[in-house]
């Protein structure tokens, strides 16, 4: 498992999606989330259902405290988790696993710790805007949402990632 010091990063940054989700909300074409990053810097030693476990444990505590529709950011944060490992073979290859080390900014590259936030977020995402959307919203709509989303996003989380995933060499 990570250092101990993941888990406190985790938790603030935890509180800091509690933040984003009650005050800042900046227009309804853009949902800003940080959780499938925090999901996917998770040691792969946890396992998949210990990973959707603490995926959903997040995603309600995200849904009681700040939004209002409980389930919401569950229903999208499980299978973040649960596509973690396969997200994680496909960008980084399986010698992150026979390894048994984690990934950082420097020792995977910018553009592979990119797609699979890109990946993750994607997957979130589509979830997240199709089940509050639930058939109301027109296609358009949703479409210009979750462009948006996934572009502040991918940003946000890439800000992120260096507190979650630093560089362990140092």
């Amino acid at each position: 498992m990570r250092k101990p010091n993941f888990w406190i990063a985790y938790v603030l940054l935890l509180i800091a999606q509690l933040l984003l989700s009650n005050y800042f909300h900046v227009t309804p074409y853009i949902m800003l989330s940080i959780l499938p990053v925090m999901v996917l810097c998770i040691s792969i030693r946890v396992g998949t259902v210990g990973t959707m476990a603490i995926a959903f444990v997040t995603g309600l505590a995200v849904d009681f405290l700040s939004e209002g529709v409980i389930g919401l950011n569950a229903l999208a944060l499980t299978p973040v988790a649960f596509l973690r490992n396969p997200i994680i073979r496909l960008v980084f290859g399986n010698e992150v696993f026979a390894r048994g080390e984690d990934f950082s900014l420097q020792r995977s590259g910018f553009g592979k710790l990119t797609l699979a936030i890109l990946l993750a977020q994607t997957v979130f995402l589509a979830i997240y805007i199709w089940a509050d959307g639930a058939g109301l919203r027109p296609f358009w709509f949703n479409a210009a949402r979750f462009a948006a989303s996934l572009a502040t996003g991918l940003a946000l989380s890439m800000c992120t990632l260096q507190v979650l995933a630093p560089d362990t060499r140092k």
